[in-house]
């Protein structure tokens, strides 16, 4: 009778330990559970992106869904992460961007656009010298080093009248395709969010909108892109995901919520032209 009783013991409690451990696990992110399911990690640039999405927190958390910003500093971490599954979508990039990293690199899962958020256009910012109406020749302008957005660069030099850029080469242009260059400007690429930092080696520098602003330099702008321009249409900013997810509930309400009336007059409040809403 006692080793029947011992046993059954033993039973009981193999069993009550086991329903504590399944308990347990459905609290765990990505076990499964109810609660799980109400958990999004979202990677962003710190600025704008991560300001912007802050105010998503609240509204999110209406709908039962907790938002985790995971903040990133470089153009190649979030994408990464993404693909990874350390976050469930990004913050920070343009479609082109996103295209061409799909392209250049081993994933895992294909990362897709879910929705366009907002244009930031590139500026232009002084570093030695502060006018660009005092053209001297030797000038050393700084670009970012990554594909696109170092084509838009030449593309705003262009504009500006300070080198000639061939017109087919449109947004894959290179240093190769500039034609004419009078003053004899010296381009240099530098990573996207080294260039404020550079700007007292530079005479100028053509800069991220969210990096310029991480920097506090924004009220020196002395050019940007105009919003009408081939590359507002182009170069908006979008939350990035895996394309299972492009359905998943958490991820709609996240469209959802940074389309809404209330992000959008935040954006237009608080960038005041330097950050454009599209919804």
């Amino acid at each position: 009778m006692k080793k029947l009783t011992k046993t059954a013991l033993l039973i009981a409690l193999s069993v009550f330990s086991a329903l504590c451990l399944a308990g347990c696990d459905k609290k765990q992110p990505g076990a499964g559970g109810p609660e799980s399911a109400s958990l999004i990690k979202v990677g962003a640039s710190p600025s704008p992106h991560a300001e912007i999405l802050a105010q998503a927190v609240p509204m999110l958390k209406e709908k039962g869904i907790t938002l985790e910003i995971v903040e990133f500093d470089d153009y190649v971490m979030p994408n990464n992460a993404l693909d990874n599954g350390d976050i469930d979508a990004n913050y920070f990039q343009h479609t082109p961007y996103l295209e061409d990293f799909n392209n250049k690199n081993k994933l895992k899962n294909k990362l897709l656009p879910a929705a366009l958020i907002h244009f930031e256009p590139l500026g232009i910012y002084p570093g030695k010298t502060k006018d660009l109406k005092d053209v001297k020749k030797g000038w050393t302008i700084g670009i970012p080093s990554d594909p696109t957005n170092g084509a838009r660069a030449l593309w705003l030099l262009d504009n500006l009248g300070l080198l000639k850029i061939k017109p087919s080469a449109g947004f894959e242009a290179t240093e190769m395709d500039i034609e004419a260059n009078p003053n004899e400007i010296k381009i240099r690429p530098l990573e996207a969010a080294q260039l404020p930092a550079s700007l007292p080696d530079l005479d100028f520098a053509v800069i991220n909108g969210n990096y310029a602003l991480g920097a506090g330099i924004m009220n020196s702008v002395l050019a940007t892109e105009s919003k009408d321009s081939q590359s507002a249409k182009t170069f908006g900013n979008v939350i990035a995901v895996r394309e299972a997810d492009l359905d998943r509930p958490e991820i709609k309400a996240l469209v959802e919520a940074l389309k809404s009336e209330k992000i959008r007059g935040y954006i237009e409040e608080t960038y005041k032209g330097v950050v454009i809403p599209l919804n």
